[in-house]
């Protein structure tokens, strides 16, 4: 049971590619394998490829084709925004983040910090939400860049976009956006928006791993991280993996395509909050994030559940020991909390959100694929209650 992929709920880690983007793959391994800048006709091959696949995935995202740089996932996507954005500021030059980044943004800054910037860490609220107006406060110099996580991955907590973009254009200060997780799930329209680099990954909606992407706006300067052949207009030297880029377009593009299918809202929403409702009848379990039931469906991400745990007794049950206990139930989830040399570490996504040092090692996520339906109904909540029984429920 535990290999049945049904059963497998940590797409928020990482997904299955889907087997159109495993075709695809196939046809373009066959046909255009070559190195894209080799002037021979096998290379032009690869060249045609690279650019018709960089034109497809820039209409899906709406954006001109020169705006997408094509990276090896997300994690370079932001060093190269956050990193790309700020060489040769001066020193003392401030950079705001919410405080409930990923770890590859909290890593850029750390860079940062190291090159002279002040990085100031924005508080959210209780539900992982952006104090804006904390965040305008901070809206004049030094303050030379905002970086912002769209979508949260362990809370689900989705922030207003537009509202902190407005805020940053006014004051002529480029925002980059975390929109790894929010990718597939909410129909895009990279110009649309007011926000000035967006940092995307594959593997996240049934792509491949190693393939990702970075939406630069017009007219914003960006310094290359590494040199080399000059790929990429100059930003990201290194042969381009056309096979890659043509899979990740495929998921792009079969993930757009169910969103019109059920009128921009992801299906996944439904099942989710199904869940959800018999999920917290079990009284050892309650959410953390925004509750979608609220009227704030649009504040969370629509395929995410992330819950805390508690004993009878009202004390916090580590989330990596329920997670694990619910594998033996045949179900993969994940703790949201990280762990180090097999120590689990409170969450900081948990602290910021105001939650004490114990209950931040308490937090577990569920996260759903397309291929999911009603039998996690029945039988996840009945996993989670045996999960649950060695701690005295």
């Amino acid at each position: 049971m535990g290999h049945d992929l049904h059963h497998y709920l940590d797409c928020s880690a990482t997904t299955p590619p889907a087997e159109a983007v495993l075709a695809a793959m196939q046809r373009c391994r066959a046909e255009a394998w070559a190195n894209p800048s080799s002037l021979h006709g096998f290379g032009l091959r690869a060249a045609e490829q690279l650019e018709r696949q960089r034109q497809r995935l820039a209409g899906l995202l709406g954006c001109q084709a020169g705006r997408v740089l094509f990276t090896s996932g997300g994690t370079e996507s932001i060093h190269l925004a956050l990193l790309g954005s700020c060489r040769g500021q001066t020193s003392g030059a401030r950079v705001l983040l919410s405080s409930v980044e990923h770890p590859a943004s909290l890593a850029a800054a750390d860079q940062l910090r190291r090159w002279g910037m002040v990085v100031d860490l924005l508080p959210v609220d209780r539900q992982g939400r952006l104090d804006l107006e904390r965040l305008q406060a901070l809206l004049a110099p030094p303050t030379a860049l905002v970086s912002v996580i769209w979508g949260q991955s362990e809370v689900g907590s989705v922030q207003p976009l537009e509202r902190i973009g407005a805020l940053c254009r006014a004051a002529g200060i480029p925002l980059h956006v975390d929109g790894v997780q929010m990718l597939g799930h909410r129909p895009i329209s990279f110009d649309a928006l007011p926000v000035d680099l967006m940092s995307l990954t594959a593997h996240k909606i049934q792509g491949p791993k190693g393939i990702g992407a970075l939406l630069v706006r017009d007219g914003h300067s960006l310094e290359p991280l590494q040199g080399g052949g000059g790929q990429e207009g100059g930003l990201r030297a290194g042969t381009e993996p056309v096979e890659l880029v043509t899979g990740f377009v495929e998921a792009v593009e079969l993930r757009q395509r169910r969103l019109l299918d059920h009128g921009g809202v992801d299906p996944s929403s439904h099942l989710r909050d199904a869940l959800l409702q018999r999920l917290l009848l079990h009284p050892g379990l309650e959410l953390t994030g925004v509750d979608p039931r609220q009227g704030q469906a649009h504040q969370r991400l629509p395929h995410h559940l992330s819950l805390l745990a508690r004993s009878p007794q009202g004390q916090p049950i580590a989330g990596r020991q329920l997670v694990q206990q619910l594998w033996r139930q045949g179900f993969a989830a994940s703790s949201g909390s990280a762990c180090s040399s097999g120590r689990q570490t409170p969450s900081p996504v948990l602290l910021a959100m105001g939650y004490g040092a114990e209950e931040a090692q308490a937090g577990m996520r569920i996260s759903l694929g397309p291929w999911h339906g009603e039998r996690l109904l029945e039988e996840l909540p009945a996993a989670m209650a045996r999960a649950l029984q060695p701690f005295g429920f």
